[in-house]
């Protein structure tokens, strides 16, 4: 054992702060991957909420359309859903139709009054039918005169009337009925031809 100090203790030079050329110790190393961890950590939550935000906007659009959508089809059902039995109705109308067509003017002023009141009751019960059928949505078609539209009509034959302009419905041979927008049986039409037409 030597005297001087120099002992085996003494021999191991002391640890300074800082490493040579400015290095950081371990201590603040650790200090700061921990603040990078954290600022990274930060920034992958910023970028999830930015995802989730997106994700609850995308679903909330989709809900609103969905919502849109369901308030059509609901409304359609409500407008168009006696479509099928009132399209199966409008043969009924016809007959009515028919029948009074059936007693000329002359037999009707002619008639005694039983017949009279039986040919109006048939009119009362025409008109109260297509009362009932508009309260549902469905409408008759009166094209006489209108110009002819392929949507509503369909034309069976074209007729030489010099008195109105070609295109117009002259006549009409079965009437025809609407259901909200939608054609439930198209007018069945005569289409005249107008005037001569210029040389």
């Amino acid at each position: 054992m030597m005297i001087d100090g120099n002992t085996p203790e003494n021999d191991t030079p002391q640890q300074a702060d800082a490493t040579p050329g400015g290095a950081e110790t371990p201590a603040n190393a650790s200090v700061q991957s921990e603040a990078e961890r954290d600022a990274a950590a930060v920034q992958a939550l910023i970028a999830e909420n930015a995802g989730l935000k997106d994700k609850v906007l995308r679903t909330l659009a989709e809900m609103e359309n969905l919502r849109r959508r369901t308030d059509k089809e609901v409304s359609d059902a409500k407008t168009y859903g006696v479509t099928s039995f009132a399209r199966d109705m409008l043969t009924f109308s016809d007959n009515l139709r028919r029948a009074l067509d059936s007693v000329p003017a002359e037999a009707r002023e002619a008639a005694d009054a039983a017949l009279k009141t039986f040919v109006e009751g048939i009119e009362l019960t025409e008109r109260d039918f297509l009362s009932r059928l508009s309260r549902h949505g469905v409408r008759k078609l009166d094209p006489q005169g209108q110009k002819f539209d392929p949507n509503f009509h369909e034309a069976l034959f074209e007729a030489h009337d010099e008195t109105v302009p070609p295109g117009t419905v002259a006549q009409v041979v079965e009437q025809g009925f609407a259901i909200g927008d939608r054609v439930l049986r198209p007018a069945k039409v005569g289409v005249s031809k107008g005037g001569p037409k210029a040389s």
